[in-house]
């Protein structure tokens, strides 16, 4: 049977997370523009700097800072934000972010899981219009950017996602 096409970007997605250097969480990152991929992102440490995982620790995970907090902290460049930086704005305006992570732990999907605030400000900015997010190998959650921008968590100090 033909894969149905968000899962497929979605499939792509979780391919790319595998290039992810983070020891607590691999995230793959999949911007698509008119059927086709514009630029793809995981999570890994800034050109020239050593990883986590070359490192073996986390400061995050050795703080026991809580998901979706403190990612000033994090040495990594989430996975949106580094598809984010391969793509020109006008191939972003308009387009879809598929979006999948996986616990590296275990290799499980990450529950509820979902963009950072600071990714968050990122895909509003570049003009992307949606995100889509893997639950499981067959289904995801539609995230409508605009709904990012009417309700502004950074007025509520809300912590984590």
């Amino acid at each position: 049977m033909r894969r149905d096409k968000v899962n497929y970007y979605l499939d792509l997605a979780e391919v790319v997370s595998k290039r992810g250097t983070c020891i607590r969480r691999r995230y793959g990152a999949v911007i698509v523009k008119n059927d086709e991929v514009v630029s793809t992102g995981y999570v890994g440490a800034p050109r020239g700097r050593e990883n986590c995982t070359d490192l073996g620790t986390c400061i995050r995970q050795k703080l026991k800072i809580p998901r979706g907090e403190r990612y000033e902290l994090c040495r990594s460049v989430h996975a949106e934000a580094n598809a984010i930086i391969s793509a020109s704005r006008d191939e972003m305006i308009g387009s879809s972010l598929y979006l999948v992570g996986i616990e590296a732990s275990s290799g499980e999907y990450i529950v509820n899981s979902n963009s950072c605030s600071m990714c968050k400000r990122q895909i509003i900015n570049a003009g992307i219009e949606k995100v889509y997010i893997r639950d499981d190998a067959d289904h995801y959650r539609v995230v409508e950017v605009s709904e990012w921008i009417e309700k502004d968590e950074s007025l509520e100090g809300t912590f984590g996602y």
